[in-house]
């Protein structure tokens, strides 16, 4: 009897089946002599919508309202149907013994296959590979340590209580909105607490009024030595920071009191994935969702780290065998750095990096033992590669030490502070050797002050980055390591939240929805506590039941919330162009290939860009690229410089260039690295997207 592997996509599909030795290779599966690997992509079974419940559902108004199915039920999703029916077939197979769920090693991963199995009604034993990274060692591993699937059940369950919660919460509150206010209002469990927070910061950079003031500090042999104590340590006007200047100048200082410590701090520990991805967007402004991709092709397709999608910074007390592999894998990539490491003798200094109680469904991230090849990495995956690195060789290295002294100078009746820090050891840091300053004893006198007026200006809040999200979200538990990313995007993508360059604002709708939606969801203390519910679930502490029995009630409260509110809504985006179809005002939305423009009338479809599109077809006289326009006998080029006009041909048979092939191909390459949408987000943005229009 044969066992079916079911992978999480075709690429990690084809990397187990040469591990395995399969070779012969179908469409939608590989098969060798003891197994079959298929694949799914991303999921291909989604809750059942709305209007496959009961036919009245599918109109949106708020007599439907709110929606709760007597039981939740699953179904194909339209675009990729053909691989489930692929996996269905093999799954009937008559050789087929076992299943093997092959998925990412973690709740989304483990609902992705057990859905496609109960879909395909099957009934065999089956297990599960539980690795931490693609290397062929892990994978052979894996396969010789194969686990009853029944040991996940409780992980599984969580899966269900997240996804049906998602429907029961997001589904209802955004429907009630959008028809209430007739604009599409998208809100959500995780990501309406997440937006609040960014307009938070907002709220209190607009309510900051600058403040001037003064301060005073002395100088002593080039060093600046702070007030602390017998004066204001801030003066509202200059005259009175003047004055006691005045008064201090020119007299003698003596030091009144010194300490000495010695600061020791070991090695930061390994990455979880959201500390990576907050720091990749401090050092290279990388998004979250873009750090994510990165790492999952570091992991999939390179096999030099560990599973990415991880919230632990531990590592497992059985790991402490495979360091010395994992350091020597690297050798050739940061060459000086092991060298130095060999020489301290390769031992782990940070012992309390091995600890099992902190190390959750997977350890944190460090290197594989995989030999990396950094002429096949781009500059973004060589950045975040190491990253890694350097954290993971921080774990071989002694601690940073530094002395510091604290001189506290007294001038007449007034107190100043000194601080100087002298490193002992470099230890795991990379630091610049610090000039050697003068030192001063316990009831020295030095020289006569010279004081200094300082002018300040107080600091507005900044506006939250990424980074500083990512912490926010993590502090009040909103979402997973795996899910951050896709809730910020899914923000920004529903118009709701904009990213100028590494900062996040609020837009004008997104305010607007913060004002109109329950209470309960804009604050992070409700959806903490979901998350913490489906925590429990996952470690067998919570019956799914129990919390989805909580979720219905919370639903039927915050629909009847937005029924009874008495909030108005102005859409924003409204424009004073008039449809030329129907007469209504258009309004501006964001499109794949630019903004729209829109009918605001749901029964009127006309829809064009705000801008000509611009094209790579070159104007014959000046050669720039010309505008896509539409007329009367549809689409033609124009170019805007010379105003010259062309019909759009058939380009069938054009040549495509060399540099056109490179920008396609990396497109393609970049859309197959993406974490594919959840169908629940997907299915909803194509209901609100005709609901809008």
């Amino acid at each position: 009897m044969k066992t079916l592997i079911i992978a999480e996509k075709p690429s990690v599909g084809k990397e187990i089946a040469r591990v395995l030795g399969a070779n012969q290779k179908n469409k939608n599966y590989i098969e060798g002599k003891e197994v079959i690997i298929t694949w799914a992509l991303g999921h291909l079974v989604g809750l059942k919508m709305p209007e496959d419940y009961k036919p009245e559902w599918a109109t949106w108004n708020m007599e439907t309202l709110p929606l709760i199915p007597e039981k939740m039920q699953i179904k194909p999703l339209k675009n990729t149907e053909h691989q489930l029916k692929a996996i269905k077939r093999l799954a009937q197979r008559k050789d087929v013994g076992q299943a093997v769920i092959a998925t990412d090693a973690g709740r989304e991963g483990e609902l992705v296959a057990r859905w496609i199995l109960e879909y395909s009604k099957f009934n065999k034993p089956v297990k599960r590979l539980w690795i931490s990274s693609q290397t062929d060692q892990a994978i052979r591993t894996g396969f010789k340590q194969l686990q009853p699937s029944q040991k996940y059940d409780d992980l599984y369950d969580a899966a269900i209580a997240r996804s049906e919660a998602d429907w029961l919460i997001g589904l209802n509150v955004t429907r009630a909105l959008t028809v209430k206010y007739q604009d599409s209002l998208s809100a959500g469990r995780v990501q309406t607490p997440t937006l609040a927070m960014v307009r938070k910061q907002e709220a209190a950079i607009e309510a900051f009024v600058p403040e001037t003031y003064f301060t005073l500090e002395i100088i002593v042999d080039e060093q600046a030595a702070s007030l602390v104590e017998g004066a204001p340590q801030k003066f509202h006007e200059r005259i009175e920071a003047e004055k006691l200047a005045d008064r201090l100048s020119s007299k003698p200082i003596l030091v009144k009191e010194v300490k000495e410590k010695i600061r020791s701090s070991a090695a930061p520990l390994p990455y979880d994935l959201t500390e990576l991805q907050r720091e990749a967007n401090q050092r290279y402004q990388y998004s979250a969702k873009k750090t994510l991709n990165i790492m999952q092709t570091l992991y999939e397709r390179h096999k030099v780290v560990s599973y990415p999608r991880t919230d632990s910074k531990h590592l497992t007390t059985d790991m402490q065998n495979t360091m010395k592999d994992r350091l020597q894998a690297i050798q050739s990539f940061a060459s000086s750095e092991v060298k130095e490491v060999v020489k301290k003798g390769s031992k782990v200094t940070q012992k309390g990096v091995f600890d099992n109680s902190k190390v959750t469904d997977h350890h944190g991230i460090i290197p594989t033992e995989e030999r990396p090849r950094p002429e096949k990495m781009d500059q973004d995956e060589l950045r975040v590669y190491r990253m890694i690195v350097e954290r993971f060789l921080g774990l071989f290295l002694p601690a940073y030490k530094v002395a510091q002294t604290t001189y506290w100078l007294a001038v007449e009746d007034v107190t100043f502070k000194l601080q100087q820090e002298v490193v002992l050891e470099n230890g795991w840091r990379q630091v610049e050797p610090t000039k050697s300053k003068k030192q001063y004893k316990q009831g020295e006198q030095l020289k006569q002050a010279t004081v200094k007026v300082k002018k300040q200006l107080t600091k507005a809040p900044n506006r939250l980055t990424e980074s500083a999200l990512l912490q926010k979200m993590e502090r009040y538990g909103l979402g997973t390591p795996a899910t951050r990313a896709e809730i910020i995007e899914k923000l920004i993508s529903s118009e709701l939240m904009e990213r100028k360059t590494t900062k996040l604002s609020v837009s004008p709708k997104g305010k607007q929805l913060l004002t109109l939606v329950n209470p309960a969801l804009v604050t992070p203390e409700l959806t903490s506590k979901w998350e913490n519910s489906l925590e429990k679930i996952a470690l067998g502490q919570l019956k799914k039941e129990a919390f989805l029995k909580e979720i219905k009630k919370e639903a039927n409260r915050l629909v009847k919330e937005i029924k009874m509110s008495e909030q108005t809504y102005k859409d924003h985006s409204i424009t004073t162009k008039i449809c030329p179809d129907c007469g209504e005002l258009l309004k501006e939305r964001n499109g794949r290939e630019g903004k729209l423009l829109v009918c605001s009338s749901t029964s009127c479809s006309y829809r064009r860009f705000k801008e000509p599109k611009i094209s790579n077809r070159r104007c014959a006289q000046c050669h720039r690229k010309m505008e896509i326009h539409e007329g009367k006998k549809g689409k033609y080029f124009k170019c805007k410089y010379c105003n010259l006009s062309e019909k759009m041909g058939d380009n069938k048979n054009k040549k495509i260039t060399k540099h056109e092939t490179k920008r396609l191909l990396k497109k393609v390459n970049q859309e197959a690295q993406e974490e594919v949408e959840s169908p629940l987000a997907l299915a909803l943005k194509a209901a609100m997207e005709k609901q809008g229009n």
